[in-house]
């Protein structure tokens, strides 16, 4: 069985407080991607599940996988064959992109499907919640407002299949630690599930991801990619969740921009 995880974008991110757990509270909208990884799995007959990579390379072992984390999870409740698994990753890592947790959330929902297991969406999405924070939303796979840890969801009506988008991801790892190094959380005075209704062209003054405060001052080169989207045309650009991917949203399709040609880069109709 074979299926195609999708990549997704954060429009807006604020941080709103501190969890008593260590943990913060922010308010984002999630907003699927076209970009793609690929993932096949069929079952052999050795006694163990085994994920073979290929794409961009991971920089950790293959047993700790996130899709070998969701194979062994939901063995804990079902008797799963044991499988091989193929991998082909596009998506860039460490982009904010959520391509990890979409490859878990869509192997949760195929397994779902080969091994009839019967599992609700309700009940795919609490699975997939136990991997990570906006894992979730990868089960609906429909723009929402998140908010808790990035991990309570509430649809929204948003559709900006008319416009295009050109992401950026260079060579720049951004800690969760650094992310978070000069964030004080605030309470906005409008939701960004409010703002995002507006007309994109004020998002520009609007809508902000708080995570650049201390981004940007750590690798000045992701704030340089943001103006250079918007000096070739963007009527938004934004850093993806904590990094290190920037985007810009366009009217029309967008030129090759020469200074990313060193980059990862990515044009397609959002």
């Amino acid at each position: 069985m074979i299926c195609f995880p999708n990549a997704k974008i954060n429009l807006g991110l604020n941080i709103i407080s501190k969890r008593v757990d260590g943990f913060h509270n922010i308010e984002t909208i999630f907003y699927p991607l076209a970009l793609t990884d690929i993932l096949e799995f069929i079952e052999t007959d050795k006694n163990q599940t085994q994920i073979k990579m290929s794409g961009i390379s991971l920089d950790i072992p293959d047993n700790q996988n996130i899709c070998i984390k969701a194979y062994e999870l939901l063995s804990q409740d079902f008797d799963l064959a044991p499988l091989e698994i193929f991998l082909h990753k596009i998506i860039p890592s460490g982009a904010g992109l959520g391509g990890g947790s979409s490859d878990a959330a869509f192997f949760i929902k195929y397994l779902n499907t080969y091994f009839k297991l019967g599992l609700s969406e309700y009940q795919l999405e609490n699975y997939a919640a136990q991997i990570g924070s906006d894992c979730a939303f990868f089960i609906r796979n429909k723009p929402v407002f998140a908010s808790g840890k990035g991990e309570v969801f509430e649809k929204i009506e948003l559709d900006l299949s008319n416009y295009f988008i050109y992401l950026v991801k260079p060579d720049v790892f951004v800690g969760t630690q650094e992310a978070y190094s000069s964030v004080k959380p605030t309470i906005p005075d409008v939701s960004i599930k409010e703002l995002v209704n507006g007309p994109i062209e004020e998002w520009k003054d609007l809508i902000f991801n708080d995570f650049e405060r201390s981004v940007f001052k750590i690798h000045p080169q992701l704030n340089q990619i943001k103006e250079n989207l918007y000096e070739n045309g963007a009527i938004y650009a934004s850093m993806s969740g904590s990094g290190s991917s920037i985007y810009g949203i366009f009217k029309n399709e967008p030129q090759k921009i020469t200074n990313f040609a060193k980059h990862f880069n990515w044009i397609s109709k959002l």
